[in-house]
């Protein structure tokens, strides 16, 4: 099998580079190693910042979003049982994000490829990716019961941390960059009415909590709990008690609870992989980079690292110049680390540490009660939410 771009991974990095490159005339090949209903099933992501939804209109992808998606204008800061909120719009000159589940945009990219797209191979598990810094790499997987070849002008790895697109790349080449938390996130899905029409953001001297939302009637909500701590060990009691304990304010606002359908804990660490091309090779989403879920760019990271790349590979198509292929991983880079910045901030802004003194805890409300009161750092918090230029 022969292809200009080979795509390991389904995940809304593959399946938007994919769609990327099928409307500027590029062919592809996306390998997959789950099968569909996995793909389109697994809980992520469910924020997209403003530059991501524009790609997703801009590839007609966008339809249902605009349909079902719920646009958010703010997300609201407590701390000290007082509630703030921030205003994107007025502070970013009129963007906003989008509350869409990750699992709706693979769907919707998904039924595009199948529609009119190039191969879509579910249940095909990449093995190996080989000659990376030669003109014809190839990708070698399995589909079906039985191996066979992928070969390429371009391989790019969108198949997260533990895929083999990162292992391609020589280990005497690489630099990584970690940092791991010693707390994770206890998260629910509830079958309930979101209590609050934005994102509520809880800093509580017994942890940080979160109130998000998966539609106008499921909620997502996210407890700060132990590294290592078992979900199963929490009974759904316990949890709704916790939250309203986090979320508590001196006014008359009441979190609904309801049925929990599903609990899970997340770890939360950040990790750089540097740099993220090596040769024909390169590298998107968590296979080169992955943030604290608490600023919201995972998934949005992923899609500035795929524009990029569709963007280089078609301006290489039409003028001959590999210069912004040559720029990729730098290109990346820059946003990457403004993304892991704004994500540490936010982490370290509302989050307990285990053994945090007096003194770091006062810094953490002075930080606060900084941004409700100051335009300035408003203005920083909401820019950074919304989105870093897709260059």
């Amino acid at each position: 099998m022969r292809t200009t771009v080979g795509i390991i991974g389904a995940g809304p990095a593959g399946l938007l580079l994919a769609r990327l490159l099928h409307n500027a005339g590029i062919d592809s090949v996306v390998l997959e190693s789950r099968d569909r209903s996995y793909v389109e099933q697994r809980q992520r992501a469910g924020i997209l910042e403003q530059g991501t939804v524009d790609v997703l209109r801009a590839a007609g992808a966008g339809a249902r979003m605009d349909r079902e998606g719920l646009r958010h204008d703010g997300i609201e800061l407590r701390f000290a049982r007082r509630r703030h909120r921030i205003d994107f719009p007025a502070l970013t000159g009129g963007r906003s994000v989008m509350v869409y589940a990750q699992t709706e945009v693979c769907k919707d990219l998904i039924a595009l490829q199948l529609k009119d797209g190039g191969p879509l191979l579910f249940e095909a598990e990449a093995l190996a990716v080989e000659g990376a810094d030669t003109d014809s790499p190839r990708v070698r997987f399995r589909h079906e019961g039985r191996e066979d070849v992928l070969e390429c002008a371009y391989v790019v790895g969108c198949d997260g941390f533990w895929g083999v697109a990162r292992r391609a790349i020589p280990e005497e080449l690489t630099q990584v960059f970690e940092r791991t938390y010693p707390f994770g996130w206890l998260g629910i899905l509830a079958d309930v009415p979101p209590s609050h029409d934005e994102l509520v953001y809880a800093r509580h001297d017994r942890g940080f909590a979160l109130l998000s939302m998966r539609s106008p009637v499921v909620s997502r909500l996210y407890l700060q709990v132990p590294e290592g701590t078992d979900a199963e060990s929490w009974s759904d009691e316990e949890i709704w008690d916790e939250l309203e304990r986090r979320f508590e304010t001196d006014d008359d606002w009441r979190l609904a609870r309801g049925p929990v359908t599903a609990k899970s804990v997340t770890p939360m660490r950040s990790h750089v992989h540097e740099p993220m091309r090596h040769g024909r090779l390169f590298l998107a989403g968590d296979a080169a980079h992955i943030v604290p879920p608490t600023g919201a760019k995972g998934l949005n990271l992923a899609v500035g690292d795929v524009v990029t790349f569709a963007r280089a590979l078609a301006h290489r198509q039409e003028t001959g110049s590999g210069a912004l292929l040559d720029a990729y991983s730098e290109t990346c880079l820059r946003r990457v680390w403004q993304a892991e910045r704004f994500s540490y901030e936010m982490t370290t802004l509302l989050h307990r540490s285990p053994g945090a003194t007096p003194f770091e805890e006062r810094i953490q409300l002075a930080r606060l009660e900084r941004l409700a009161s100051a335009r300035a750092a408003e203005q920083d918090l909401a820019e950074g939410y919304t989105g870093f230029a897709l260059e």
